[in-house]
């Protein structure tokens, strides 16, 4: 993927270096929906970074000034390319400063005007209230709400918990740069 520059940020692949800090986030995802990648040590941290950097679904999110590494975006395309799920996942620790809009927005435009992506959409959470507002923010829309519709985790006694999921969406001929502050 070519590189994607905003006011404060850079879109690129993964790379090896960026082990330590996907670790800082993923050693113990905040989303449910990230469980499933925690990552126990710089070892698997660094072979994860390796593996995100083999292909552009997945984007490094850094800060320009640093080139330090503070979440990411994905993007997997469906079999026409034309449809892509998108989302999320920032260190918590960068939170409260409009990054993971500013990058989102960047994603966004380059997915519609550079990729030819005719729909985008995001499962979120019904719990995640920070990316259903960034969602919103981003000119999405609640398309529906499912109910029990998946487990990441399970209770003491070994039985999935369900959680219900949101999943907005975005058309090219929707999406306005303007007025989502692109």
């Amino acid at each position: 993927m070519e590189d994607i520059e905003t006011d404060r940020l850079v879109l690129r692949n993964f790379r090896r270096d960026d082990a330590a800090d996907l670790l800082v986030y993923l050693r113990e995802p905040k989303a449910s929906c990230f469980l499933s990648l925690k990552l126990a040590d710089m070892e698997a941290a660094e072979a994860e970074a390796e593996k995100r950097g083999a292909d552009d679904e997945h984007v490094a999110v850094c800060l320009k000034a640093t080139d330090r590494l503070i979440g990411d975006l994905f993007a997997a395309a469906d079999s026409e390319a034309e449809t892509f799920s998108v989302g999320w996942n920032f260190n918590p620790l960068f939170g409260g400063h409009g990054y993971a809009l500013e990058a989102a927005r960047a994603l966004f435009r380059h997915l519609f005007e550079k990729r030819g992506a005719r729909r985008l959409y995001a499962y979120v959470e019904d719990h995640n209230i920070a990316s259903q507002r960034l969602c919103e923010k981003l000119g999405m829309r609640k398309e529906g709400l499912f109910v029990e519709f998946v487990s990441f985790t399970d209770d003491d006694a070994g039985n999935p918990i369900y959680e219900n999921t949101m999943q907005y969406a975005v058309l090219r001929r929707e999406w306005m740069p303007e007025a989502a502050g692109a």
